[in-house]
């Protein structure tokens, strides 16, 4: 799947893979939250409510499962299989949050895989697609970035 791109050596891989599940997805939902929960339309969050999801990180051997339940995502135990399952490697991930690759150059190039609900997938893929800017951006993390955002913060 990785096809050339940066994967993670296959022993950090093993070493995630023993980490427990559930709280993986909790931490992974508040980011989400965080970054689109605030962008979804109204008929959007309609058409998502209740659905399951699970995102696999190829390299990482990680997923996370998650469902939109009362205009949220929130975390869920896997029992069984999701409406949506999306799969790539960290990197391309990455590369989808910072707008620098295209979900259907990845798909085409079998880089990204997404299995279950097409019509689910194709609602989440255009509704992503509609967000200005950048879902996830590590400059925003810069130590000098962060700082200057706390000190513009008023003091309490």
């Amino acid at each position: 799947m990785n096809q050339g791109r940066f994967a993670l050596p296959a022993a950090v891989g093993k070493l995630l893979s023993l980490l427990p599940v559930y709280p993986g997805s909790a931490i992974f939902v508040i980011g989400l939250n965080l970054a689109i929960a605030k962008h979804l339309p109204s008929d959007v969050q309609d058409s998502l409510n209740g659905k399951k999801f699970r995102i696999r990180v190829v390299d990482a051997q990680l997923a996370f499962d998650f469902e939109w339940k009362n205009r949220a995502f929130v975390a869920c135990r896997n029992n069984g299989e999701a409406d949506l399952t999306i799969a790539a490697s960290a990197h391309d991930f990455l590369l989808l949050a910072q707008r620098q690759e295209d979900p259907d150059t990845l798909f085409f190039s079998r880089r990204l895989a997404m299995d279950g609900d097409t019509e689910l997938g194709l609602l989440v893929k255009n509704t992503l697609d509609a967000i200005d800017g950048p879902v996830f951006d590590l400059g925003r993390l810069a130590p000098d970035r962060v700082f200057s955002r706390h000190k513009r913060a008023p003091n309490t």
